[in-house]
């Protein structure tokens, strides 16, 4: 009697999303504790912060109004549609107010003030300390009904307290947070496109292409960058491209010698000339071939050369060299704890969400340098 053979062709095995190799440096990555909370932890407050419209803002969220269905929180209604003659509508004020709930209602965020709005209410003139360290006497005396007052709530009360212009603290650091991690992303994904093609061309050519270019930048990176940066900040208008495009200028140079060390180290090698051979294009060969290797050592440097750009944009905007007046900033936030040192708090948060915000990305850093390190092994 025979046996039965089953002759069916066998299933390939399934490939993972991740290779060995990465697979490896995703584990090692993961082993060092330390980085993989920070890099959690970072991500959790970074996308808080990228919804910061619905956690505090003056304008609710959600809004019913004679039975239409209302988006203040995206949509600019001028306040007429209200029964009002203003281009813009508060919807603090208790007209508003008293004048959506008589004909629907409304569903504020957590916090109801924005970066650049105002507490009218505060019991005394600003800067004014968090409303926990004072009594419910003391933090209600500016309301018409004083601690009785309705209004008199957690969520028209300042958290962090008020800067020297009346505006919530904590408005302000969370909208400046976000604008610093946005503005040092952007700038460390340019300066890597940039660094890493000069970087490539360097090394992949060599010669002359190198030497002049080496010297270039030699005489590039000699120049002394705050100065330059000061003065270009100060004749053109501020903004967040503009202040972009002039940090640009120079940021870039920092990853030109690591991806140009690798491209001068694999351009002869076996498997590179091979491709030649066959006649594969110098790009090709550059974008397929050489590039993910020098890639390896580049992602190392991001998370410091991320935390580099956001204490870059902080000193500027200390310096009143940054983002346009009114910005949300971290750095406008410490120029005022200098300027008023009766209040503590403003420094004192400034520093402490800086000082959090540049250990995680050191953290990150450090456990994405042990990934990429085949010399290092976890178990």
């Amino acid at each position: 009697m025979t046996a039965i053979t089953d002759t069916s062709p066998i299933a390939p095995p399934r490939k993972g999303l991740l290779s060995p190799t990465n697979k490896r440096r995703w584990e090692n990555f993961k082993a060092n504790r330390r980085g993989y909370w920070s890099l959690w932890i970072f991500l959790v407050i970074f996308v808080l912060s990228l919804f910061a419209e619905c956690i505090v803002n003056d304008r609710p969220i959600l809004a019913s109004y004679k039975g239409e269905l209302l988006f203040p929180v995206v949509i600019d209604y001028p306040e007429e549609k209200f029964g009002g003659f203003l281009a813009e509508t508060d919807y603090r004020s208790d007209f508003i107010t008293e004048e959506i709930e008589a004909n629907g209602w409304m569903v504020w965020p957590p916090i109801r003030y924005s970066y650049s709005s105002t507490n009218s209410n505060i019991p005394h003139s600003a800067p004014t300390k968090p409303f926990w360290l004072m009594s419910k006497e003391e933090r209600c005396s500016g309301y018409p009904d004083g601690a009785a007052d309705p209004n008199c709530n957690w969520h028209n009360l300042n958290w962090l307290g008020t800067d020297d212009q009346a505006r919530d603290v904590l408005a302000r650091v969370i909208y400046g947070f976000r604008i610093s991690v946005l503005f040092g992303l952007a700038l460390t994904i340019c300066s890597a496109v940039v660094g890493v093609t000069a970087g490539a061309i360097q090394g992949y050519f060599g010669g002359w292409t190198d030497l002049l270019m080496q010297r270039f930048i030699e005489i590039w990176s000699s120049m002394p960058v705050l100065y330059i940066l000061l003065i270009i900040a100060a004749i053109l208008p501020p903004g967040f491209w503009i202040l972009l495009g002039i940090m640009l200028l120079f940021s870039w140079v920092g990853f030109v010698g690591v991806v140009r060390a690798e491209f001068l180290r694999a351009r002869n090698f076996e498997y590179v000339r091979a491709a030649r051979a066959l006649g594969v294009g110098n790009a090709t060969i550059m974008a397929r071939h050489l590039l993910p290797n020098a890639m390896v050592a580049t992602l190392t440097f991001l998370p410091f050369i991320l935390s580099g750009s956001i204490t870059t944009l902080t000193s500027l905007d200390f310096l009143g060299f940054g983002m346009p007046p009114g910005s949300p900033s971290l750095g406008e936030l410490i120029a005022q704890g200098k300027e008023n040192l009766q209040a503590p708090w403003l420094g004192l948060t400034a520093f402490v969400v800086m000082s959090v915000m540049l250990s995680l990305l050191i953290f990150v850093g450090e456990a994405t340098r042990d990934a990429f390190d085949p010399r290092k092994t976890f178990r």
